[in-house]
């Protein structure tokens, strides 16, 4: 042991996480994940049930090419059968992997021995004791999970002992303690993990909790300061039901305010990286408002709290976001006040100082903006772009003119759209039309090809992400709709956003902003030189 404040990282999120509903990970994936949690100096990684499929096989076959630093690679698995000879298919895959560490998981719970097992409870201890010593006989670092040992143990305290005696007695390293159905409270959990440590005078206890009562990482914390040393949970708390304990946020609250340590520094500045990587790998939308690591976790958005914020950001912020990779936002909302449209207004280069812009008139064009449905938070492109529209020298760099957008179906045919635009670019006007696979992409199809002709740079401009949100159901087909558009040039991605009844109308307005946005970006480099001109 590194010393009484050291707490081991086992991450589980290629086993335990993959139980997600809704996550396929495949071997590529998996070797991606595990190279990313070795760097961010994790002590254990989980890396499937080799008993179970091909693909974890594969996994471990193929992970110690990797060249791992730190991490341990564990296979995950079960004690031996009921009646089975030591060792049985299950310890034998365990051991065929070759990693320095198994985990196998055993019953703590009589209900689970006699109801699911279907032995007795003598049986079951044997099948501990069995399989624990035979990893340990074939030299892998063992690490006994205690199934639903909690639940187990205000069922029958004494028995739950004995399960975790005969572990450590066949040569355990790690004895951890599984709240599997996540519905014990965190002083059930604190006492729990102290009465264990007192009666086994054991340091190498740890805790594996799911969180089906929102507890998860709450009940993680109680058991380090009651004494145990290894937390095992997953990234972003992906997992089955309601998920596991979220290493995200585990970490952070262990090493910044409860002074414990888990990873370096610099690792630790890079968890909001770590977070969002396994997402994308996942296929899974990053969640904004996860603590730590969310893209909303140090958002402000009232007027109050910004002006407080800038004068002190710890008014409203709990840890500096930098120390975990993350970063303050202002949003711009109806709820803004003067202090947002001024920090905004920085972001983007503006110095409102200087009154060439009436921050009061910003903030009332938002504000009426947003009561007509437009909403900026997620759109900071057309926000940038309402500022400098009220500048008095800005001059777009294209003008809509005129618009026709058809979609037509005839019998025997399918659904086709067409859309005829005229723009004005300087004092010239051009006339063209464009066939798409929708409207929104036909009309997008027409403008482009006006516009190319002397903005060649938005070639590279893609729409990326299209959004289409009804603002009141009531109103039925007839209802104000807001569209959000994301764009990227391949190197950087911005929001834009248009709000109208007539969903053509709200779409143009987004693709208007994203275009004319991309051309501002472009002429970045003098902030006081009007797009266009």
């Amino acid at each position: 042991m590194e010393g009484e404040r050291q707490v081991y990282i086992y991450d589980t999120t290629l086993r335990d996480g993959t139980q997600r509903e809704g996550i396929s990970l495949s071997v590529e994936d998996k070797l991606k994940i595990a190279a990313r949690l070795d760097e961010a100096g994790f002590h254990y990684i989980e890396g499937g049930y080799p008993g179970s499929n091909p693909k974890d096989i594969e996994f471990f076959r193929r992970v110690g090419g990797l060249g791992l630093r730190r991490a341990k690679i564990v296979a995950f698995g079960s004690t031996r059968r009921p009646g089975a000879a030591t060792p049985d298919a299950n310890l034998i895959a365990l051991t065929d992997v070759n990693t320095p560490c198994a985990c196998i998981v055993g019953k703590s719970w009589l209900l689970h021995v006699e109801k699911v097992l279907g032995t007795t409870p003598e049986e079951n201890l044997r099948m501990i004791g069995d399989s624990v010593a035979y990893l340990r006989q074939a030299g892998r670092e063992v690490i006994y999970d205690a199934e639903h040992f909690f639940d187990g143990y205000k069922h029958d305290p004494s028995y739950a002992m004995a399960t975790l005696r005969v572990a450590r007695e066949a040569g355990a390293d790690w004895l951890v303690l599984c709240d599997t159905n996540g519905g014990t409270l965190p002083d059930a959990v604190g006492a729990i993990v102290r009465a264990v440590g007192a009666e086994l005078g054991f340091e190498r206890l740890g805790i594996h909790t799911h969180n089906d009562g929102e507890l998860a990482v709450a009940n993680t914390l109680i058991a380090v300061s009651a004494g145990v040393r290894q937390v095992q949970g997953t990234i972003n708390g992906y997992g089955e039901r309601t998920g596991n304990a979220n290493l995200c946020s585990v970490i952070p609250n262990l090493q910044i305010k409860m002074g414990y340590r888990c990873i370096d520094d610099d690792q630790l500045r890079r968890l909001t990286d770590l977070s969002r990587y396994v997402a994308e790998v996942a296929n899974l939308t990053h969640d904004s408002h996860l603590p730590f690591v969310g893209a909303s976790s140090f958002a402000h958005k009232a007027g109050l709290h910004v002006n407080a914020v800038l004068k002190n950001s710890h008014c409203y912020e709990h840890i500096p976001p930098e120390l975990v990779g993350n970063r303050q936002r202002i949003l711009v909302s109806e709820l803004s006040g003067r202090s947002n449209i001024v920090v905004k207004a920085q972001q983007f280069g503006l110095d409102l100082s200087d009154q060439s812009i009436d921050v009061r008139r910003v903030l009332e064009t938002l504000k009426q903006l947003e009561s007509e449905g437009y909403q900026f938070e997620t759109a900071e492109a057309s926000f940038e772009l309402l500022i400098r529209r009220l500048q008095p020298d800005y001059r777009p760099p294209f003008e809509l003119v005129d618009m026709i957008v058809l979609v037509e179906r005839r019998q025997g045919t399918s659904m086709i759209a067409e859309a005829t635009v005229k723009v004005k670019v300087g004092d010239e006007i051009l006339h063209t039309a464009a066939v798409g696979n929708g409207p929104v992409n036909a009309l997008d199809a027409a403008v482009r090809k006006a516009l190319l002709q002397f903005y060649p740079e938005l070639a590279s401009v893609q729409l990326i992400d299209y959004k289409v949100r009804v603002l009141d159901g009531n109103d039925g087909t007839a209802a104000t709709v807001r569209v959000s558009i994301e764009s990227s040039n391949g190197k950087e991605t911005w929001g834009t956003v248009g709000s109208s009844p007539n969903i053509i109308e709200a779409s143009w307005l987004a693709l208007a902003d994203s275009l004319e946005y991309a051309l501002l970006k472009k002429n970045r480099h003098s902030a006081d030189t009007p797009v266009g001109a």
